[in-house]
């Protein structure tokens, strides 16, 4: 079995030098890269499992080089950012980050997001192969797929978990911290607005928003209608 592929992308060579460290005794192959253009081509270079992005990058800014990478692949990110600018963090998700974790951070904390990640892409998430059936929507857990009136969806791996946690739990409401425990599967040290982002996008590609209620002051509630 091949080694997990880790693609970290930050111009801090010390930045670079922390998480090698912390990632290699774990296993995993890490490669690196310290500018928007060297990144995007390493990127398609090595097909890695995981990339690691910094918003600032000189060359080519980080949500620039996401932007491009979505265009070609659902490798899952994790954006690095100093900012605290709140949009800044919803355009890098609105753009595809699966996840976002502010500077400075743990290493122990990225490492512990990372082996989430890969448990999850593993398979390892206590699901079953049950079917999901509704008036509207059919989810299939086995396959990780999702129909919307007999037409498939095609959702990315966080979209579909995030889905899925809401299904199970149909009628009831979960608010953003469960969901964050329960699909980014770590105590979540960042803003709950990642929830809202990747709930919009799950609300688009189904084509309608009613299914996914939204709570005000807590969270989310899904609310197809059961098949009799």
């Amino acid at each position: 079995m091949s080694a997990v592929r880790i693609l970290v992308i930050d111009d801090e060579q010390s930045i670079l030098n922390l998480i090698s460290a912390y990632l290699k005794p774990e296993g995993y192959e890490v490669f690196t890269a310290s500018d928007g253009p060297s990144g995007l081509q390493a990127a398609r270079a090595y097909k890695p499992d995981i990339v690691v992005l910094d918003v600032m990058l000189p060359g080519m800014d980080g949500i620039t080089l996401l932007s491009q990478l979505r265009k070609e692949s659902d490798v899952y990110v994790i954006m690095l950012s100093a900012r605290t600018d709140e949009m800044d963090k919803v355009v890098g998700l609105s753009v595809g980050a699966d996840d976002y974790v502010n500077k400075p951070f743990s290493p122990r904390e990225l490492v512990a997001r990372i082996k989430s990640v890969l448990r999850r892409k593993g398979g390892d998430t206590g699901s079953s192969g049950e079917v999901f059936a509704f008036k509207h929507i059919r989810l299939d857990a086995g396959s990780r797929r999702v129909w919307v009136d007999d037409q498939e969806v095609e959702l990315t791996a966080v979209e579909f978990d995030l889905l899925k946690g809401l299904v199970e739990n149909r009628g009831r409401v979960l608010t953003r911290e469960m969901l964050l425990e329960k699909i980014w599967g770590h105590a979540y040290y960042g803003d709950t607005r990642v929830v809202d982002v990747h709930v919009g996008h799950i609300r688009q590609k189904l084509g309608h928003e009613q299914w996914i209620a939204t709570v005000r002051g807590v969270g989310y509630r899904f609310d197809d209608e059961v098949v009799t």
